[in-house]
């Protein structure tokens, strides 16, 4: 397949609720799309990097220069170029997981586009409709925690996923188990905030065990699958590892070591969707179940994140929550849940694209890249 060009866009999405993490808030998404166009089927990515490389080393403005500057150049002199060749051809350029991720996903929709088949069913998915939950972020207090969670217990959602940090984890678990009971699925996620605490700090996961989570995710540093083994041993929740999952190696070696008992897989974060499924089928193998990471993803990366865990292994909900959890307007048709259940969107390649109205209004700049310059 002959790539006759690659477009940049990059959007300015408003949240509808600034999603505070431990280490900034974001009120605007500062999306990066990309547009693949061949003599057959044009083609849609989105990368997942924030604005800022406070969350992972890659962040929005890098990973547009890396695509103009190196990978773009390598797709755009072939003659022939797969989804499933990309890797490859990008493989002399180091790190950019995000970047290249992206990449992957245009020319895979594209080609599937041209074929007339779906992207859940190239990547081998054996469900139409996914299990959803929501993430929530920090509060300013418990009272405007447990008035968030109760609207989207309200809208249908079943499982809610936490934020923690030392000082702000036992006691909000608490309360939301003390509001909405054990019928709620509950999972915390700590982003590597208790690397380096003291005991202190760290006796507030023992201290969690008492709450029937689903798993604690990424309590320690992303390079201390020892230390995550050691913690492992001691609590009684199942560990889950995000950022430490870079690739199926990263992923063996972790289960081997005993470091996690659960992996969230993000398709960005490990350089696309086909080493996703590739990590999957490592982690079904063990016996470990996973589950599907969101990244503030306008409808492009949503609807890729529903085809991948419309996979098998992907027993546990995913954070790919509704549109309107995130944004008034979606730049595809909006993604709905229906008792924490969504659908995949039907069609070939990721099943949609970006709507033409709503896509004017929020770019803000385009760059078009080709052969020719």
């Amino acid at each position: 397949m002959k790539i006759e060009g690659l477009e940049l866009l990059r959007l300015r999405m408003p949240l509808v609720t600034p999603f505070r993490s431990s280490s900034a808030s974001e009120a605007v998404r500062d999306a990066l799309l990309v547009r693949v166009v061949t003599p057959s089927a044009e083609g849609w990515g989105e990368c997942v990097a924030l604005s800022h490389p406070t969350y992972t080393s890659e962040y929005v403005d890098g990973a547009a220069s890396i695509m103009a500057t190196y990978l773009a150049p390598r797709l755009l002199v072939h003659n022939d170029v797969t989804g499933e060749g990309v890797g490859p051809l990008l493989a002399d350029v180091q790190g950019h997981p995000m970047a290249k991720a992206a990449l992957e996903m245009a020319v895979l929709d594209a080609e599937l586009r041209a074929d007339g088949e779906s992207l859940a069913a190239r990547l081998g998915g054996v469900r139409d409709r996914v299990e959803v939950g929501v993430a929530v972020g920090f509060e300013p207090s418990i009272e405007a925690l447990l008035e968030v969670i109760a609207g989207h217990v309200d809208d249908g959602y079943r499982r809610v996923k936490l934020k923690i940090a030392p000082g702000w984890d036992v006691e909000p678990v608490a309360a939301v188990r003390e509001r909405f009971g054990h019928d709620l699925a509950l999972q915390v996620d700590a982003n590597s905030s208790y690397a380096g605490a003291d005991r202190s700090a760290l006796a507030a996961l023992d201290a969690l065990d008492d709450f029937d989570l689903v798993l604690v995710e990424q309590p320690l540093a992303v390079d201390d699958l020892v230390g995550h083994a050691a913690l492992g041993a001691d609590l009684r929740t199942p560990i889950c590892l995000d950022e430490s999952i870079t690739s199926t190696g990263a992923a063996e070696t972790a289960i081997e070591l005993g470091a996690c008992s659960v992996v969230n897989i993000k398709a960005g974060r490990v350089g696309g969707v086909l080493e996703a499924v590739r990590v999957h089928d490592v982690c079904r193998q063990r016996g470990v179940p996973v589950w599907c990471g969101g990244m503030l993803e306008t409808g492009i990366g949503r609807a890729a994140n529903l085809a991948l865990a419309s996979l098998e292994g992907f027993t546990l909900p995913g954070d790919i929550s509704a549109s309107r959890r995130y944004f008034d307007v979606d730049v595809t048709p909006p993604f709905e849940q229906v008792g924490g259940w969504m659908d995949l969107p039907a069609g070939p390649g990721i099943g949609v694209e970006p709507l033409e109205g709503v896509l004017e209004e929020v770019c803000v700049h385009r760059q078009w890249l080709s052969a020719s310059g």
